[in-house]
């Protein structure tokens, strides 16, 4: 039951994404993800409504599996990441925050790159897109 409200409130989730994001893209400057940004802004407003609703109530497990791990998680897994910073901060574990915040940012442009050059060598492109 809990996976099967997971996967209803991702799928919600990626619709609005995609909704919202190509929304607000429409009417912003060319080049600049303002779609993204509106989207991961909203999903941790959203993701910080929600912990905070939850945080010291009896809910059932499966509504935070339907709103926080499905509709924040298929709208943005950007909210989860801001979730577990702060309650590292919360927490009083700055340099822990700090390193997660640094080392999720650094290591996931690099990621992205990697792979973007691995399937550039395996296209034998060998040049960017």
């Amino acid at each position: 039951m809990v996976l099967l409200l997971i996967a209803l409130g991702g799928a919600a989730g990626s619709v609005l994404r995609y909704l919202i994001g190509g929304r607000v893209q429409h009417f912003a400057p060319h080049g600049f993800p303002l779609g993204t940004l509106v989207v991961n802004v909203l999903g941790c407003f959203l993701i910080g409504i929600f912990i905070r609703q939850f945080m010291n109530v009896q809910t059932h497990n499966y509504v935070r599996a339907l709103l926080i791990v499905g509709f924040c998680g298929g709208f943005t897994t950007f909210s989860a990441f801001s979730m577990e910073t702060v309650g590292l901060l919360e927490g009083g574990e700055y340099p822990r925050a700090f390193s997660y915040v640094l080392l999720s940012v650094a290591l996931s442009l690099t990621a992205t790159f990697a792979g973007m050059k691995a399937m550039q060598l395996l296209a034998g492109t060998g040049h960017a897109r």
